[in-house]
């Protein structure tokens, strides 16, 4: 069972994770708006990539006898943006939910929560791959600054992402 402190963290995280969702969600409209299709289809795969891991926090809430409450969520900022500051928004948001993580995980030793210790591990190497993911594009789209057959490329490529196996 949960504690009423556990329950409420994992609570917040699930509203963290959906907010992301609402984030990428917004970051593939405006790459659309841009004309850059192949961005749009990375960031809507980033968007269900987070649905899945709120769900996550939901049956684990749901398997541990607590209560799931939502939150309303905020409207994400985003546009006029660059492909560029795109990935820098979202790199820094992705380190925002790592800290995130990193309290969930502090808070389960503390309470020593073995189980929710177990359980956050995968969302601790998970937001390593969601950062480093992110940094390549970042460090692509600086490679290419300038020049339109670059990000012609990057979006080709990024237009061809799969969704992850989990």
């Amino acid at each position: 069972m949960l504690s009423q402190n556990m329950q409420s963290a994992l609570n917040k995280q699930i509203n963290e994770e959906l907010f992301s969702a609402y984030v990428y969600l917004a970051m593939a409209a405006e790459s659309e708006n841009i004309g850059l299709p192949g961005f749009a289809h990375w960031f809507k795969m980033q968007y269900q990539e987070e649905l899945a891991h709120a769900d996550r926090f939901f049956t684990y809430i749901l398997d541990r006898n607590g209560k799931v409450e939502l939150d309303a969520l905020a409207k994400p900022s985003v546009d006029e943006e660059t492909p560029l500051s795109l990935f820098e928004k979202a790199l820094s948001h992705e380190q925002h939910i790592t800290q995130c993580i990193f309290k969930l995980k502090d808070l389960a030793r503390q309470e020593t929560d073995h189980a929710t210790d177990v359980f956050l591990e995968w969302f601790v190497r998970e937001q390593i791959e969601e950062e480093a993911s992110t940094q390549t594009v970042i460090d692509q789209l600086r490679l290419v600054e300038g020049n339109p057959n670059g990000l012609y490329l990057i979006d080709r490529e990024l237009s061809g992402r799969q969704p992850d196996a989990e």
